[in-house]
Formats: C-alpha cells, sequence, structure tokens
C-alpha cells in the first residue's frame, strides 16, 4: 500500500509542476522498481547499467510496435517503399479492435501517415496495414520481424503480431526490447516519429496524442513506445539524451496506471546521477591525414564520424587511451564520408569503444596528364 502511494505523490508531483529532473536519485546498488522487469542500458556501448530479471519472458503489449517500426524503417531506408507511398486499408486490417484510428476498407494515406498514427497513437489497423503494404500480408511481415529478432541475438522474443495484443507465442523481454531499441537508433525516423507529441489526422479531424508522457515529463525524451493489456499491464520503452549520454530504459509488468512512466524516471535518474559521457573527440575532428594515389588532391583529412567517447561513472574517468588506425594510402576517387580508418578507445586493456574516421571531402580522380605532370614534378622536382 506504501509502494502504491509513494507511486501517486510522484504523479501528482508532475502534475504541479514540480521538474521529476532534480528529484535525488537512488544511488544504491539497487534500484526498488515495481515493475516486473525492467533494465538500464547505456545506448553507446549497449553495456546494461541496471537490471532486474530482465531477461524474463513477458507480453510486450504495444511495445511490439517499436519492430514494426524498425522493420518499416529499414524498407525505407533500402527502398522497398517510400514514404511517399499510398497504402490502403484493407478489410483485415479494419477488424482490428484495441487502439486505432478507425480505417475504413479502401481509405487511404501515406506511409508516412500510417507509421505516425502508429507511432503517436499506437494504431493496431495501422500497423497491419503497412504490414500488407511492406510484405503482401500480415503473416509475412510478421515473420520478418521474427526473423530480425533472430539476427539481432535476441534469445526471450517471438512475436504473433505486428500490434502487440495477446497471442499464443508472442513475448519478449526487457533486455531484448532493449537491444532493439538500441537498433532503431540508427535510423533517425523512428526518434523522429516517435517523439511527435501530437498530429492532426484526416485534415484535422482525428487528433493523436502520443502516449508517451515522458516527452512532456522528462527533458531529453525523444522516444520510443508505450504498452498496456490486462495480460501485460503497463510497458515502456524509451530513450533520454542529456549532456551526450545515452539512456535506453525498459520497464515491463508495473501494475499502476502510470506507473510505466514514474519507474522510468526514477531508473532514469539513478541513470544520469551516476554515470556521464566522457568526450575524447568530437564529431568532424581532425585525427590524421591519408595520402591520396591518383587524385587531383596529394592527401585528405579523416575526421570522426562521431563523437568519439565512453560512458562512465562519475568521478571514474582515470587509465583510458586511444590507439589510431589509417590506410596509409587510398586510391581517388574518394567520396566525402568515406571511411579511411577508426579510432579506438581502451580502457586499461579493454576496449570502450570505436568510431569510423571518414574523409572530409571528396577527393576526385585525376586524368592522365595530371597524373603525368605530378610524376614529373616528383621526378624533376620543378
Amino acid at each position: 500500500m506504501r509502494k502504491g502511494l509513494a507511486v501517486v505523490l510522484a504523479f501528482m508531483l508532475v502534475l504541479g509542476n514540480i521538474a521529476f529532473a532534480n528529484v535525488p536519485s537512488v544511488m544504491g546498488a539497487e534500484i526498488e522498481t515495481e515493475a516486473a522487469s525492467a533494465v538500464l542500458m547505456d545506448a553507446a556501448s549497449g553495456r546494461v547499467l541496471y537490471e532486474k530479471d530482465m531477461h524474463k519472458e513477458l507480453p510486450p503489449a504495444s511495445v511490439t510496435k517499436l519492430m514494426t517500426l524498425l522493420v518499416a524503417a529499414e524498407a525505407v531506408e533500402s527502398g522497398k517503399v517510400k514514404l511517399t507511398d499510398k497504402v490502403t486499408a484493407s478489410e483485415n486490417a479494419c477488424k482490428l479492435g484495441g487502439s486505432q484510428i478507425y480505417l475504413e476498407p479502401g481509405e487511404t494515406f501515406t506511409l508516412e501517415q500510417m507509421l505516425i498514427a502508429i507511432a503517436v497513437g499506437s494504431a493496431n489497423d495501422g500497423c497491419v496495414a503497412v504490414a500488407e503494404h511492406i510484405d503482401g500480408t500480415h503473416e509475412a511481415f510478421v515473420e520478418e520481424m521474427n526473423r530480425k529478432a533472430q539476427a539481432l541475438g535476441l534469445k526471450n522474443t517471438h512475436f504473433a503480431n505486428a500490434y502487440g495484443l495477446p497471442a499464443e507465442g508472442h513475448y519478449t523481454s526487457a533486455y531484448d526490447l532493449a537491444v532493439i531499441a538500441r537498433e532503431t537508433l540508427k535510423y533517425p525516423l523512428i526518434r523522429k516519429l516517435t517523439s511527435i507529441k501530437e498530429y492532426d489526422l484526416r485534415d484535422g479531424k482525428f487528433k493523436l496524442w502520443n502516449t508517451n508522457k515522458l516527452l512532456w515529463w522528462y527533458p531529453g525524451t525523444d522516444g520510443f513506445k508505450t504498452g498496456w493489456t490486462n495480460e501485460a499491464k503497463y510497458c515502456l520503452a524509451s530513450t533520454v539524451e542529456r549532456d551526450g549520454l545515452r539512456l535506453i530504459c525498459v520497464v515491463m509488468g508495473v501494475p499502476q496506471v502510470r506507473g510505466h512512466f514514474a519507474e522510468s524516471m526514477k531508473i532514469y535518474n539513478y541513470g544520469f546521477a551516476k554515470y556521464q559521457f566522457k568526450t575524447f573527440a568530437p564529431t568532424g575532428q581532425k585525427e590524421g591525414v591519408v595520402k591520396v594515389a591518383k587524385g587531383k588532391e596529394d592527401t585528405v583529412n579523416a575526421v570522426t564520424e562521431k563523437a568519439f567517447g565512453a560512458t562512465i561513472e562519475k568521478g571514474n574517468d582515470k587509465n583510458f587511451w586511444v590507439e589510431t588506425k589509417l590506410n596509409p594510402e587510398i586510391s581517388a576517387p574518394i567520396k566525402k564520408g568515406q571511411k579511411l580508418g577508426e579510432i579506438l578507445l581502451y580502457r586499461n586493456d579493454v576496449l570502450q569503444s570505436s568510431v569510423n574516421l571518414i574523409a572530409d571531402h571528396s577527393v576526385e580522380k585525376a586524368s592522365l596528364a595530371e597524373q603525368i605532370t605530378r610524376t614529373l614534378k616528383g621526378v624533376i622536382g620543378y
């Protein structure tokens, strides 16, 4: 009873505009959580920073849709489909219950609008419509979801549908959902969709409100997906970025209404109080020069593809060292952003992270005449 009261009081603080970000964090070895299963993961490395029964197989409810969005985003990335595609609702899509946008048979939206309906409004009917558009049938799309789960090495996951309503053989774990969430970070489209707070559908006649209230309540939140059924209780897979540190939190099986938000914020408070992202090189920093053969230029700069660093416990930033690996020479033509090597960060002898080193600009291939002239200059010295 006392624990339930604590969650209610925590929610009242939010409504009273008291920032949860300023609530003292739990700094013990353990965090007490009402979630049946939970995990806090460092997005940069995939390292688990906190967990409670994270491999327990549980029904995920609509958090299932995170995998649905991932498979859809990959289809967009590969060119299999386009966001501007017209998606037409079938009879099969329109007969679903639960959260929906009440599609009518034959009703048409763009693929982007359908994905927004899934990400923001948790539309079950939208999931089936998207699945049928990408793979022909809902069943074929679900097979693709399971293949993706296998490719990610998920040990405690199997999907029976693309929307998350209870079904035999439909389960996952907090850890597996965190791995899926980390994979989605490779696709900016997914965070763009899941961070939309509200959206007007059907020319403003149908309003969608994002079910993830952390977007309003917890600064730095920009994804992902909530879920609820009687069987699954309250679930949430989310991500927050602050001062270069991006964390992923998954809570499953929270019994209290809105408890998945309170429990997630509690776990995030712990993570941001205890850890920081230490940057050793910002995005685009020059880390070396590579010789260019047969190019219009003799050299090209190698720069960091993204911020280079590691998540560390605050006050514990010793014994790090960096190794740079670069191709000594590369033949033109070279495209801007082309990989030239990598830079690796070690703590003692353990690899912590690595980042690609890429060309800071393009270098065209020199003509035969230009190559001969350059060779003569090198030999004669004029």
